[in-house]
């Protein structure tokens, strides 16, 4: 049975290939489910040797995709191309975020400028409630303290791990990714987030949901409980761990679809299954099926992941489709569709609308090409792949911008990309290349710079903080009404995150040193630096 909420704008049924799927605006719950990491055959349903029966079952009772791919190789990067619907590159974001250095270096940006398109942003003019629920990674961590909230990127609620801008004080103990002290331990941070996920849905059971289940399982270090306790480090790397901490994600997933059901909207619920980029390690190709290489290069084994669309009484069950070429950055023209939500014009998306194949149609030739671009900062330019690649039907071509590094293949034939076919077929590499070399021209940090237009709002208009140098007790003064405080060091590592809406802070434990203060609210973060002395 449908809740009262569920809406269908047309009855309109199309019966394509002997399987009826709807090709209608509806505003279905729509979870995205981003693993981490997560290699083209970690799935058993991939052909991969790993047992993983819940995840399996999803398969069973929706479409496998063959031939997806990721934005990008690695994280950053992938999941802006996700939540955009454009090439990452376009907004100044070509690999993982890190520190302001480390961005510089890399020649991108610190975060995902806010301005961009986002998914949930316009989902929420379309009526729906939105959340995000584990990794950010676009924004926020290490020293970048002015990454924009969440929340201005159309979420309404969030709990985030350590790489974003207000990371949630139960995973973070201290600055860094995970640590023991964590009240979520890190084998337990996918059933968190399963939990928030469920709750979301509990309580806006009237409206429409989009939720992003961003886990950062399946990522080194796979850490496993052992009586409380996390495993021996020096197994965080051996494969036998990282089955284990696959079995118990494939168990959250198993209790997320319970859950739906328990919850009577199992029905009304489409479930995209996917990963932001590939594995690491491989494991001698036993995560790839064998496709060439892994994370952080442009071969298949880098961007060539699993996808499952599952949505009852929507999509066909138990099929298979191995022909259309689909992209992350087809998801948010493809949602938009799907829910009869409106795009905005002012940015061209890189995605295409795809919703009659991924709700079951006939396959449909991709009819424009699909460009990549990571590592061209690398430090050994040499190693791993080109930092462009294109791919145009069966054809894909690598290569660097300065035209060094011509590779092609015939992905029909050799998906492996085992040999290099530029000789042999002269005319059509050079047409890739030029092609591939043109846009990256045209698209390397295009709109990475825009002037914002507005004065900025500095942290002397909104608080201030008194004695500075101060040696026992840090007061403070602000017009926000609701506020959360953190203090790190000048390295940016967390060092004290005191009760929300404090108006004094006990510093006294503190090594004399710089500090920074950063206070959140109305959506934006704010920061001033304090110099602690010695009693």
């Amino acid at each position: 049975m449908f809740s009262p909420r569920f809406h269908r704008a047309t009855s309109a049924f199309f019966l394509l290939g002997g399987s009826v799927f709807i090709h209608a605006a509806e505003k279905p719950n729509i979870i995205l489910i981003y693993i981490d990491d997560m290699g083209f055959a970690d799935l058993s349903c991939y052909g991969g040797q790993y047992p993983t029966p819940n995840i399996d079952k999803l398969a069973v009772e929706g479409i496998r995709f063959s031939q997806y791919y990721s934005a990008c190789p690695i994280s950053s990067p992938s999941r802006v191309g996700i939540t955009t619907g454009m090439y990452p590159t376009r907004w100044g974001i070509n690999t993982f975020l890190q520190t302001r250095a480390g961005n510089a270096t890399a020649e991108q940006n610190d975060f995902l400028d806010n301005r961009a398109p986002s998914l949930a942003r316009i989902l929420k003019t379309s009526g729906y409630t939105t959340a995000h629920f584990g990794k950010w990674h676009m924004g926020g961590g290490r020293d970048v303290y002015n990454a924009p909230a969440i929340t201005t990127y159309g979420f309404d609620e969030y709990s985030s791990t350590w790489e974003s801008p207000d990371p949630d004080e139960k995973l973070t103990a201290t600055n860094w990714i995970w640590s023991d002290f964590d009240e979520v331990k890190r084998w337990d941070r996918t059933a968190y987030f399963v939990d928030k996920t469920l709750d979301f849905l509990a309580k806006n059971k009237d409206k429409p949901c989009y939720i992003n289940l961003w886990p950062d399982d399946v990522h080194t270090p796979f850490v496993e409980n052992i009586d409380g306790k996390p495993s021996p480090d020096n197994n965080w790397q051996k494969e036998s761990a990282f089955t284990n901490v696959l079995k118990e994600m494939d168990i959250q997933i198993g209790r997320l679809m319970q859950g739906l059901k328990d919850l009577g909207i199992d029905e009304e619920t489409l479930i995209i299954f996917t990963s932001d980029n590939g594995p690491n390690p491989r494991y001698e190709g036993r995560r790839t099926l064998n496709l060439r290489a892994q994370k952080g290069q442009l071969y298949e084994g880098g961007i060539r992941l699993p996808l499952i669309i599952r949505w009852p009484g929507r999509v066909p069950a138990n099929k298979l489709n191995s022909q259309s070429i689909i992209a992350s950055v087809d998801f948010l023209p493809t949602i938009c569709a799907i829910t009869d939500s409106p795009l905005s014009e002012q940015y061209p998306l890189d995605g295409l609308d795809r919703s009659g194949v991924l709700l079951g149609g006939e396959d449909e030739a991709r009819p424009k090409p699909l460009f990549w671009e990571f590592g061209k900062t690398k430090a050994n330019p040499n190693a791993g792949s080109p930092h462009i690649a294109v791919r145009e039907g069966d054809w894909k071509l690598l290569v660097n911008a300065d035209g060094s590094r011509t590779e092609l293949y015939n992905l029909k034939t050799d998906f492996q990309e085992t040999t290099n076919v530029a000789s042999q077929n002269a005319a059509i590499a050079q047409r890739l290349k030029s092609l591939s070399i043109d846009w990256f021209n045209a698209s390397f940090r295009e709109f990475a710079d825009l002037d914002t237009g507005t004065e900025e709002i500095t942290s002397d208009k909104v608080f201030r903080i008194f004695p500075n140098p101060v040696s026992d007790f840090l007061a403070i003064q602000t017009s926000l009404k609701n506020y959360s405080i953190e203090i790190a060091g000048i390295d940016g590592k967390r060092v004290i995150l005191p009760n929300r809406k404090t108006n004094s802070i006990d510093i006294s434990e503190l090594n004399p040193g710089m500090y920074v203060i950063s206070i959140q609210g109305n959506g934006q973060k704010y920061h001033r630096k304090f110099l602690k002395n010695n009693k």
